[in-house]
């Protein structure tokens, strides 16, 4: 009797493991699903409208025909401006915070403030970058304020990612290093960083694609709502795919005209994040090879 519940006891387990690894497949499924249909939907729509003039030339006619150009560069700007800003800013916070602050008070409350800053709307970045880089320090309305502003915005990932790269390290290596007589600096630069670098790589990317897609910082900031030429510094107002998409897809435009193009937006928008993210994903491999082989 003993041995017949006990059978049925397994039959029981193995049937509940059977079902929650269905369900897991099943959400694992919707969820894959739900993106390819997504980029399917972008893609169907918007390449009928992408070419090399579409991506070479400026809008014209009210943004109702010609290309995005202009937009396709000022997005490029503000990404590379941003994160040349915060990323340095936020990788020398995260060495800080793990490798030389220790678990004080000042530690807890610095992380309790980068949390709540990551979860702060980026509508309110985008006033504060107004007020600070377009108002205060007279930026106006540019290149330079734009990039502050997203640079705010993804510096709280960044530090967060960084830290928990570098306390992913094993202790060993840190001792090993110091019992040889390196000092912290040198232990740190020569060898908690290397190791963590890849994993840092990946805060990197998704600080990457949250800016790129940001609409209401750069609203604020940098964007034109109709600015067919290149700029030509960084005090320079230029116009960017997310907040262009937005114009041509809601109003002030003829919306049956400019439908094609938002699409096509959105598809170069993607395009874009895709690249970067691949080029920082071939950065991610290459420094973890370095590091294996070291």
């Amino acid at each position: 009797m003993k041995q017949q519940g006990t059978e049925v006891l397994k039959m029981d387990r193995k049937v509940k493991q059977k079902m929650a690894f269905i369900l897991f497949r099943s959400l694992s499924v919707m969820v894959a699903g739900l993106l390819f249909w997504i980029l399917g939907f972008i893609v169907y729509n918007g390449i009928q409208v992408v070419s090399w003039e579409f991506l070479t030339t400026a809008p014209t006619e009210g943004m109702t025909a010609g290309g995005i150009f202009p937009a396709i560069v000022g997005t490029v700007c503000l990404i590379a401006g941003s994160i040349v800003f915060a990323f340095p800013a936020g990788l020398m916070s995260g060495i800080y915070i793990s490798e030389y602050a220790g678990n004080g008070r000042v530690v807890k409350f610095m992380r309790i403030m980068t949390n709540n800053l990551s979860g702060i709307p980026s509508i309110v970045f985008g006033l504060f970058g107004m007020s600070l880089f377009v108002n205060t320090f007279e930026f106006g309305d540019s290149i330079i304020a734009g990039s502050l502003t997203l640079g705010l915005l993804i510096l709280p990932l960044i530090i967060r990612t960084a830290e928990e790269a570098l306390k992913a390290v094993p202790a060993s290596y840190r001792t090993g290093s110091l019992a040889l007589g390196a000092s912290r600096l040198q232990t740190t630069v020569r060898v908690v960083l290397p190791m963590a670098f890849p994993n840092i790589i990946t805060g990197l990317i998704l600080a990457t694609g949250r800016v790129s897609g940001e609409t209401a910082p750069v609203l604020f900031t940098v964007a034109a709502y109709f600015l067919p030429k290149l700029p030509s510094s960084i005090f320079d107002q230029v116009m960017v795919l997310p907040y262009h998409l937005y114009v041509i897809a809601t109003g002030g435009t003829d919306l049956e005209a400019s439908r094609p193009i938002a699409y096509g937006t959105a598809l170069v928008l993607v395009v874009i994040v895709f690249l970067i993210n691949l080029l920082a994903t071939a950065l991610r491999r290459y420094f973890g090879k370095k590091v294996k082989t070291n």
